[in-house]
């Protein structure tokens, strides 16, 4: 059964089957129908379903004429019938792992995932959580449930793995097919479908010793990246007190040749993985009774910053003889990081709905995203104003969160037409007149 799917996946005979189709799903569609896979994506939205088979893209950095050309050419099309999931051999999950509102884990999109598949499930079919979850799902959580009901044999009848997605939006180094994959399984032989599997799209995988270790290898590299990243927001506060600009400390210590790596300060993390993905490992800690105290001391930190944004934009309210209350405050990028259309997870929307908490009359403007969207826990009805001399001029504060190239590239143009600017991003640095007017968050 392994030797057979394998060659079949070599072939490119094998039939590839995506299961959500967002920000990393998409981009493995892409990357399978460009390889010469037949390619079947599979999602809950049915809008995102029907602009797909129109062969329209919903994500900026996957051009609609990339998806129209593997609609045309029969290797891709997207459907909500998840019946069809028994006539593909390959299954990638990639659907979201968000935390609930105390911050625990919430697998019930992988639950209701692996409860479809199971359904379906028959001989020779590979499942692969991408995922991003606590060590040991895919054996505690998946396995049992594609198992339930099923006399099938993993390793043998069937296969199961984890491979971490390593997706960066609008990244111009890396992209699905440049960033090594790893890969794990519950199995050697599910570890060897898989690997088979991916090294046909990628150019590098990683394969390693079970699906735990997989697990856990996204969970460091993003814990990695969040500590770092609490302790220079740290150091923006302490030093903003002192002050000392932390973005001339940080540009000093980065001509250090070794042993520093720059991480920069914002104003509170954003996208699906960094702020999510080290409370994962911090619940399943407690069930070894572990205490993560660097994990939970970043966390501290970085969901602190947003109250901290919006406590410097009411100071510097407060010296120009303005309360938040009735100031009108005009927000520039709601993007989690710059130049993408993604908005998951950004700062951008709590320190909006903290800023009209306190009356203030929000407004925001974003290149990349014309209207913003209903969120599972955000829901502000708002819509992309331009980004005028007038609007600039009208707003009692403009409020910096993310630093698209459109506003380094108007730096100036901004702050000349601004009364007081608020930046979190240090994307004003290029500015040389007018400099009293920014504040720096």
């Amino acid at each position: 059964m392994k030797d057979q799917l394998i060659e079949r996946i070599k072939h490119r005979q094998a039939r590839v089957a995506v299961v959500g189709l967002g920000y990393v799903g998409l981009p493995l569609v892409h990357e399978f129908s460009t390889q010469g896979f037949t390619v079947k994506g599979f999602d809950i939205d049915r809008r995102k379903v029907e602009m797909l088979n129109a062969g329209k893209s919903y994500i900026g950095h996957i051009p609609s004429e990339k998806i129209a050309s593997h609609i045309q050419s029969g290797r891709f099309s997207a459907t909500t019938d998840f019946d069809e999931l028994a006539e593909v051999d390959c299954i990638i999950i990639c659907v979201p792992t968000p935390l609930t509102v105390m911050k625990e884990p919430d697998l019930s999109y992988i639950e209701g995932t692996a409860k479809s598949i199971a359904t379906r499930l028959r001989k020779g079919h590979l499942v692969v959580l991408e995922s991003t979850t606590y060590p040991g799902t895919t054996r505690e959580v998946v396995l049992p449930i594609l198992t339930a009901n099923s006399a099938l044999e993993v390793g043998k009848e069937f296969f199961l793995a984890f491979s971490p997605e390593r997706e960066d939006p609008a990244n111009k180094r890396f992209s699905t097919r440049t960033i090594p994959k790893v890969v794990g399984g519950i199995t050697p032989n599910c570890t060897a479908v898989a690997d088979a599997l991916y090294s046909a799209v990628v150019e590098k995988t990683v394969v390693v010793s079970s699906a735990e270790v997989a697990e856990s290898t996204k969970l460091l590299e993003n814990i990695y990246r969040s500590v770092n990243i609490a302790l220079v927001n740290e150091l923006k506060m302490l030093f903003t007190r002192m002050g000392i600009d932390v973005w001339e400390v940080i540009r000093a210590a980065s001509t250090k040749p070794f042993g520093f790596h720059a991480f920069y300060p914002g104003p509170g993390l954003g996208g699906h993985c960094i702020p999510i993905d080290p409370f994962y490992l911090s619940w399943k800690a407690k069930e070894f009774d572990f205490a993560t105290r660097f994990i939970e001391l970043a966390g501290e930190v970085n969901t602190s910053v947003p109250y901290y944004v919006v406590e410097r934009l009411t100071l510097a309210l407060n010296e120009r003889r303005k309360s938040v209350n009735g100031s009108k405050v005009l927000v520039l990028g709601v993007a989690y990081k710059p130049d993408v259309d993604d908005i998951r997870e950004s700062p951008a929307m709590q320190i909006m709905e903290l800023l009209m908490e306190r009356g203030a009359e929000v407004s925001y403007n974003d290149p990349f995203i014309p209207e913003l969207p209903m969120m599972r826990r955000y829901k502000i009805p708002k819509t992309s104003v331009e980004l005028s001399a007038k609007t600039l001029a009208d707003a009692d504060c403009v409020l910096v969160i993310t630093d698209h190239s459109a506003y380094r590239e108007r730096a100036q143009f901004i702050v000349d037409n601004a009364s007081l600017v608020v930046d979190t991003r240090n994307a004003m640095s290029s500015v040389k007149e007018h400099r009293e007017r920014i504040v720096s968050a």
